[in-house]
């Protein structure tokens, strides 16, 4: 395994907390609905319970998600997914110029503006939450409202006065399929475009990969300097040894506590190094935005099967996706990856935590399969089921959700 310094580690530690300090507290409940299990205010922590809504007020939660500037500024901040559909639009600038383009979720209306920068006769930019206001006064401000118009509400509600040749959509959320908005890009393809008609971005692909997390495994098996005879000690009972010695109370029943906390069933939202990948990427699924049906997105699954790079241990896994923007003629196609190995967007990558870490060598073979279905308790939450082999270890199985964050006072 790549050896970190303590620098290293302690950076990556920081990081580690601001993501959960920040990005699941904050962006998560702010930015993409998610909510967490407690709130603290004024000192005052206030425990809330899961409830099940019906699906129009999940949806007005999930686009009231979308009022807040904060998410606007991440997605228009990230260059990569920025640039990258700028890039898309404009290399089909043939198959735009003097058409009629369909922006399903546009947001801020900013690649309704491209698609008219494009070429575009006419766009139709279909955004639901109330943040298609300020799309108006950008379309304004750009000198675009004769071509470009903001339609409020949800697309399938919506009525365009005629059919589209174009659908563009930036729909893809954490691990690919949470939030369900391709749903809706299903539903605008099937309903408003023409046939033979085209789709921005065309395909998307789910990777999967064994990783061992270092901040993870720092948390729970930190060999600690603490004196217990000479015996190595994992992070939690040297703070128990260390409280027990200093303080006089024995806390070392924290050990499994804590494991279960940090390995547990949540689909963790974060940035994954290459040193931490165990393997090759595995895809695993391939959704054809020009034929996927409703029926099949309601349960994506696919196998997958890898060999580990070198000695080290898998606690986790880890889930990214890619989607590709066709090539004009002879021009390759145009891919927005958010693998650990390409540059950092701000869906990161989704990890999976093991219950137990693993021991692997060089070419342990790593096999399984993943379902990907909505939550119950929202179907706007993705949840994943993986079974999976680890060497000769017995297959174990594991089932993983994004917190739905829709919750009541106790």
């Amino acid at each position: 395994p790549v050896k970190h310094t303590a620098q290293e580690l302690s950076a990556r530690n920081t990081a580690y907390r601001v993501t959960v300090l920040t990005e699941s507290a904050r962006s998560a409940a702010a930015k993409r609905g998610q909510g967490v299990k407690k709130e603290r205010n004024g000192g005052i922590e206030t425990m809330s319970k899961k409830r099940k809504l019906d699906r129009s007020a999940q949806d007005s939660l999930y686009f009231d998600s979308y009022a807040d500037v904060s998410i606007h500024e991440e997605m228009i901040a990230d260059t990569v997914r920025t640039d990258t559909y700028r890039r898309g639009i404009f290399r089909s600038s043939e198959a735009i110029q003097g058409k009629v383009v369909l922006d399903v979720g546009a947001g801020t209306g900013v690649l309704s503006v491209f698609c008219a920068q494009a070429g575009a006769r006419k766009v139709y930019a279909v955004e639901a939450s109330s943040i298609a206001e300020q799309a108006v006064r950008i379309v304004q401000l750009n000198g675009l409202e004769g071509r470009v118009e903001v339609i409020r509400g949800t697309v399938e509600s919506v009525e365009l006065p005629e059919k589209v040749d174009v659908i563009v959509s930036e729909w893809m959320g954490y691990a690919l399929l949470h939030e369900s908005m391709l749903n809706s890009v299903i539903f605008a393809r099937d309903k408003w475009l023409q046939p033979g008609g085209l789709i921005l971005p065309e395909t998307a692909e789910l990777f999967v990969a064994p990783i061992n997390d270092l901040v993870a495994e720092e948390r729970l098996s930190f060999w600690s300097t603490v004196n217990t005879g000479g015996e190595p000690v994992p992070m939690w009972r040297a703070i128990a040894v260390l409280v027990k010695g200093q303080y006089g109370v024995d806390m070392s029943c924290m050990t499994d506590f804590a494991r279960s906390c940090i390995m547990n069933g949540e689909i963790t939202v974060q940035p994954v190094t290459v040193e931490d990948v165990l393997s090759h990427p595995c895809r695993f699924a391939t959704l054809d935005l020009r034929t996927v049906t409703l029926e099949q997105l309601k349960r994506v699954s696919g196998s997958f099967c890898c060999r580990c790079f070198g000695s080290s241990s898998v606690n986790a896994f880890c889930v990214w996706f890619t989607v590709t923007f066709p090539g004009e003629d002879s021009t390759q196609p145009l891919v927005l990856s958010t693998s650990p190995f390409k540059p950092e967007t701000h869906w990161k990558q989704a990890v999976l935590y093991l219950d137990e870490p693993v021991d692997v060598v060089q070419d342990t073979e790593v096999a399984g399969s993943l379902s990907m279905f909505p939550s119950e308790q929202s179907s706007r939450h993705i949840c994943i089921h993986m079974d999976y082999t680890i060497g000769e270890h017995k297959q174990k199985s594991k089932t993983f959700s994004i917190p739905d964050g829709y919750s009541e006072p106790q």
